[in-house]
């Protein structure tokens, strides 16, 4: 799968989940606050913006503290209570009129054989090839996450899905 992603929020930017390849802070730069459960993937993470070993589930940050947060293929990673909690979270610390951006991938079974899925990624001309992998119980849809922030008051702004990708973009 190939993604092209472009600069186009603006302000401050939570990025949860946001170790490993660090693809919004990559992108974004100093702007991005992103945030990882485990140091190690902190680590690996270029050091392009700010990094906090934080859990997802219970943010450290004031109300209303960013103008955008972002996912980019770590709800997968999080059981369904998890992801609830983290969005609920992310919604939160959401600025009035703010985006929330996810991007992720439907996964119908991870257990007991891994679910692996790899991205091209190209963050306006730099190309980063990588791959995700989890094992589960927990399945997930484009639907479901939706679902959850719809009912948490979001309003659509934009929904993509291509095979087992997608994206949603949502405004508080």
């Amino acid at each position: 799968m190939k993604i092209a992603l472009k600069k186009e929020l603006t302000g401050s930017i939570l990025d949860i989940g946001g170790g490993g390849e660090g693809i919004i802070g990559r992108l974004y730069g100093s702007r991005v606050t992103a945030i990882d459960n485990r140091q190690e993937e902190l680590d690996e993470a270029p050091d392009t913006c700010t990094k906090l070993c934080m859990d997802a589930t219970a943010l450290s940050f004031a109300d209303e503290s960013f103008d955008a947060v972002t996912a980019f293929y770590s709800l997968l990673f999080m059981t369904a209570r998890e992801q609830e909690r983290a969005i609920a979270e992310g919604i939160r610390v959401l600025c009035p009129n703010g985006r929330l951006c996810l991007w992720d991938c439907a996964v119908k079974s991870a257990y007991p054989n891994p679910f692996v899925t790899e991205l091209d990624v190209d963050l306006e001309g730099e190309l980063l090839h990588t791959s995700y992998g989890i094992c589960k119980l927990d399945a997930q849809s484009r639907e479901s996450i939706l679902s959850f922030c719809l009912a948490k008051g979001l309003t659509l702004l934009a929904s993509r899905q291509e095979g087992i990708h997608f994206y949603l973009e949502l405004q508080k």
